[in-house]
């Protein structure tokens, strides 16, 4: 089974901007010796994407005038701002036995509960704990809630993806219902087989509706699950396999074209990168490249979409 830390920074080869060839055989060595330890740059990167991307929604969110977001997932409570205390988190969690908990990354609240939303989660330790509580406890944080967030992200400006607003033709492959072709490249809203099950578990016990939410670099787009399992019942999202970066296993995943989804927000500024550095205890250092700063507004749409949720 994937350790938890592991899990929440795969990259499926979907999301991979380009293929790297002709590198000399890698040495095994520190992954036998340290195997739960950061792998290099692309994990870092990895862990700077996710916090941006969740961070940016967040403060989205939070400037509009009638809602506002908590993390609540356990990759949406990590620590932020230390990678190494990110993956610590993940090992307590697994220590607990609560590694392969799977709750949406955010919550949404209406801005007049916000006082009281507070209170409560300071009541149960802060945002950092509520992975670690049962769910039975959070009812009175729960009730609250819109709706949950699962947040995904990905490293492409959408509106210069090829295939971007191309529209959907008969296809083949799904019988003659709309699409597009296989090898199509554009942006798309992703969610991953292993995740339906326990997520709908989750959005039915709770009677809290779940909305996907995809970070690219220029926009960002939502899309209901509930609206996720219609098109795939009806046949007109297929799933299809999907390699991680470190592993030759495949898993199943559903990629949801643009076009079903709502525009959650455009970027009025562009994020940037930097230069970051790891240091381990060990004396190691690695290097990666950070994404920061970007600001997202939310639509008028995806405003609408809010009003009328729970």
């Amino acid at each position: 089974m994937t350790h938890p830390f592991e899990k929440n920074l795969s990259v499926g080869v979907v999301q991979l901007e380009l293929e790297l060839n002709g590198f000399e055989q890698i040495s095994w060595a520190d992954f036998w010796l340290n195997p739960r330890r950061l792998r290099g740059s692309d994990f870092l990167m990895r862990w700077s994407q996710g916090v941006w991307s969740e961070n940016r929604l967040t403060d989205a969110i939070n400037k509009t005038a009638d809602f506002f977001a908590l993390p609540y997932g356990p990759s949406g409570t990590a620590p932020s701002d230390d990678v190494r205390a990110y993956e610590l988190y993940f090992e307590r969690l697994e220590s607990a036995g609560l590694g392969n908990i799977k709750r949406p990354d955010l919550l949404l609240f209406h801005k007049k509960d916000k006082t009281s939303v507070e209170i409560i989660v300071e009541k149960l330790g802060g945002v950092e704990e509520l992975p670690f509580i049962p769910e039975l406890a959070l009812k009175e944080l729960l009730s609250k809630a819109i709706i949950g967030i699962e947040c995904e992200n990905s490293l492409w400006v959408a509106s210069e993806m090829p295939a971007f607003g191309k529209p959907l033709t008969p296809q083949k492959r799904l019988g003659g219902k709309p699409g597009l072709s296989k090898t199509s490249v554009l942006p798309t809203i992703i969610i991953k087989e292993e995740d339906r099950a326990p997520l709908l578990k989750w959005q039915a016990e709770n009677n809290i509706a779940i909305h996907i939410w995809h970070v690219f670099f220029d926009r960002a787009y939502g899309l209901a699950w509930e609206e996720a399992e219609r098109l795939v019942a009806e046949g007109l999202i297929l799933p299809e396999m999907h390699y991680s970066d470190h592993s030759i296993e495949g898993k199943k995943a559903y990629c949801f074209y643009h076009h079903y989804a709502y525009l959650l927000g455009m970027m009025t500024e562009s994020p940037s990168f930097s230069a970051g550095i790891h240091h381990e205890e060990n004396g190691k250092l690695t290097p990666y490249t950070k994404l920061e700063g970007g600001n997202l507004e939310i639509s008028s749409e995806a405003l609408s979409v809010l009003q009328t949720a729970k």
